[in-house]
């Protein structure tokens, strides 16, 4: 066999342990031995790196070099190396996993009967040569105590085997190249050392309160999920549902019903003017409110404008065209303030719409007006109810714009329409719908702090710990903190843990720290 396959093999492989035992002392390295490797002879060694939550990063090698001598006639000499990478179902080297491999072998096999009729070339010839391949596998590991695990996978590859074929009985006859396709089945036993620390003692002074010699039962400690942090936009959410998360955002056309969607601000027009005026209506407070919510957003490194939505419109009085420019016009103007107030608020902030003649709100108002009318109660205007159900017909059915508002002003005599302008139109001069949409940073620790708890509900406090360790600056993860900090023997600590989570209003650690103190005093 080719000496610097070996050298390059157990070379990689030492590299591997060197690199593994920097990490030893962090439980992320496991070395393992194939039995069933074993029992065919073959000196084996492989191992295992955490390079993720759930995920390693492994090799295994196995070298057979028996016989030495090649005169004999029977032949299974081979070198193997196979990475492979594991995603482990349960917490990191405990329970189920399952995995990809690579492998690579180069042997010389002859006159050897291999178990279930596979590889038959190889009883009557010789095989010397190489193979590739690649498969998947599931396994499942037990623990037999604080160092050593037991493992056990099936598995299958596929692969591709280039060799040169021998007639056997002298080894020496060169007969052709064998290459070929095929299966590999994995069968695995591995015994496995990965050492487990021992659990973390009790200090012998608590940096709070000094703990009795006999502590009393274990307290029924409580805990929840903590919130992901929206940054500044989520705080002025909970009183401003005009902010909403860009998630909810999506395009205006002219089928919404703009009035009942929740949140919306409107600015108001004079009619037939696009002229923004700050002194009509309520237009003051609403803008201020706008710009306002704009600046503190755009002013927050944890959130960020994401988008402000515009829908400009116009009533259906007047010709199709003028409307449509008005609507426009109304739509630019609300921008330009905006704009001129917040100078950061880019074009590419803005959605700006054209909504038009307001036919959708209207038919809407006028649906509801119907609805009111024969569900109150109270006697109805018959030609007023007649005329309103024939105007949502006609706005139905007539698809001319122009055509349509002259049908619904000549209806029951003008009176219908006349009933529609006094009552019905004077919110449609406006500038329509606006909204501001946000984001915000993701919120990895809250993530974290989640995962943490769950682990602490199914009593898994070292899983739970190793999170925690890794956001213990939060201070929202201090309740939890002290939890897992106390099933795991560090009482002292879990105390401090619950003090600073009290003083900053955690609830849940101001009953924790209530119950423990309690015990203590009986």
């Amino acid at each position: 066999m080719d000496i610097k396959r070996i050298i390059l093999a157990f070379a990689l492989l030492l590299v591997g342990i060197i690199f593994s035992s920097r990490a030893w002392g962090q439980q992320n390295v496991a070395v393992r031995n194939n039995l069933v490797y074993d029992v065919a002879l073959t000196p084996n060694i492989g191992f295992d790196v955490r390079i993720a939550p759930k995920w390693t990063l492994g090799l295994n090698a196995g070298y057979r070099p028996w016989p030495t001598d090649d005169s004999k006639t029977r032949k299974w000499k081979h070198l193997l190396i196979a990475p492979e990478l594991r995603h482990w179902n349960d917490s990191i080297f405990h329970r189920t996993y399952w995995g990809l491999n690579l492998v690579y072998s180069h042997y010389n096999v002859g006159n050897v009967k291999f178990p279930f009729g596979m590889y038959k070339a190889v009883r009557d010839n010789r095989l010397q040569g190489d193979l590739a391949a690649v498969g998947a596998f599931y396994g499942r590991s037990w623990r037999l105590n604080r160092f050593f695990r037991l493992e056990a996978e099936l598995g299958l590859g596929v692969g591709y085997a280039w060799a040169k074929k021998y007639d056997c009985p002298h080894c020496g006859s060169y007969l052709g190249r064998d290459d070929k396709l095929f299966l590999i089945p994995k069968i695995t036993l591995n015994i496995v050392y990965q050492k487990i620390p021992k659990k973390p003692q009790v200090p012998e002074k608590p940096m709070i309160i000094e703990p009795p010699i006999k502590m009393p039962p274990q307290p029924v400690l409580t805990f929840h999920p903590v919130t992901d942090n929206t940054g500044k936009a989520g705080i002025l959410q909970h009183d401003n549902p005009v902010l909403a998360h860009i998630s909810e955002y999506r395009p205006y056309d002219r089928t919404r019903i703009l009035r009942k969607e929740k949140g919306a601000l409107y600015v108001h027009f004079p009619v037939a003017k696009s002229d923004l005026t700050r002194d009509f209506r309520n237009n003051a407070d609403v803008l201020d409110r706008i710009i306002d919510i704009t600046r503190q957003v755009m002013a927050d490194t944890t959130s960020s404008v994401r988008r402000i939505q515009i829908v400009g419109l116009a009533s259906i009085e007047g010709t199709v065209d003028v409307n449509e420019r008005l609507a426009t016009n109304r739509g630019e103007a609300l921008k330009r303030y905006i704009q001129q107030q917040v100078p950061q608020a880019t074009d590419d902030l803005f959605d700006v719409a054209n909504g038009g003649e307001a036919w959708a709100e209207l038919r809407d108002q006028m649906n509801d007006v119907v609805t009111e009318m024969t569900t109150s109660g109270v006697e109805a205007d018959g030609a007023r109810l007649a005329g309103l159900r024939e105007a949502i017909n006609i706005i139905d059915t007539e698809a001319d714009l122009t055509r349509r508002e002259q049908r619904l002003r000549q209806l029951n005599g003008g009176r219908t329409f006349d009933y529609i302008k006094e009552h019905l139109l004077a919110d449609q001069r406006n500038s329509g719908y606006i909204r501001i949409y946000y984001d915000y940073v993701p919120d990895a620790a809250a993530a974290t702090i989640n995962q943490a708890s769950e682990y602490l509900q199914q009593e898994r406090y070292n899983e739970a710990l190793q999170l925690l360790q890794g956001v213990k600056n939060d201070p929202r993860a201090q309740n939890a903190l002290g939890v897992a900090l106390w099933h795991t023997g560090n009482q002292g600590e879990a105390f401090e843990c619950f003090r600073r989570a009290a003083e900053q209003g955690d609830d849940d650690a101001r009953e924790n720290f209530r119950q423990l103190v309690k015990q203590i005093e009986r």
